[in-house]
């Protein structure tokens, strides 16, 4: 395992909710960084489209990392690049799953350093077993009745199910 000694990375999405996806580029930026705060923010393109709350994505997330010594969870509703200032972190740590998602997160990396010349972006690529995935995705598919019980962590694999179902259902 190489860790980078006395880093701090900041793992910024709107996790709604963590998927193996996400969760994968967690673990694999726990193994660089010496912590990893993972962050649940506000994605202003999708802001009223939350099926759970922050504190409920937090927690999703704490039960998922709960293994990981070096993860720390929170949420925030401000500027990343600020909130990594405040955090002393030296680099946002962002997965890519294809090159669609590369445009929309190279503006946002620019516009970070822009903000806060001293934090880096870095993009991890998602495995193979998971560029298709995404939150909506998992969202899309429970909601038409499929099993998605291979796209989520196991530790919250029934709450988000039961969660999602019985909203599409409203």
């Amino acid at each position: 395992m190489i860790i980078l000694p006395n880093t701090i990375a900041v793992c910024p999405g709107s996790f709604d909710p963590i998927t193996v996806g996400h969760l994968d580029i967690i673990r694999r930026s726990a193994k660089l960084f010496d912590k990893v705060i993972v962050v649940v923010m506000v994605n202003y393109k999708k802001i009223n489209s939350g099926v759970f709350t922050p504190e409920e994505r937090v927690d999703f997330i704490k039960r998922c990392t709960a293994d990981m010594d070096n993860v720390e969870v929170d949420n925030y509703s401000g500027l990343l690049a600020e909130y990594a200032a405040q955090k002393g972190a030296v680099a946002i740590v962002k997965g890519l799953r294809a090159m669609s998602d590369f445009e929309d997160e190279f503006q946002q990396a620019l516009t970070n350093k822009c903000l806060n010349p001293a934090v880096e972006t870095v993009f991890l690529t998602a495995d193979t077993s998971n560029m298709f995935l995404s939150s909506s995705i998992v969202k899309q598919v429970c909601a038409l009745g499929g099993d998605v019980s291979p796209f989520l962590p196991a530790p919250i694999c029934e709450d988000v199910i039961k969660r999602l179902t019985k909203t599409e259902r409203m």
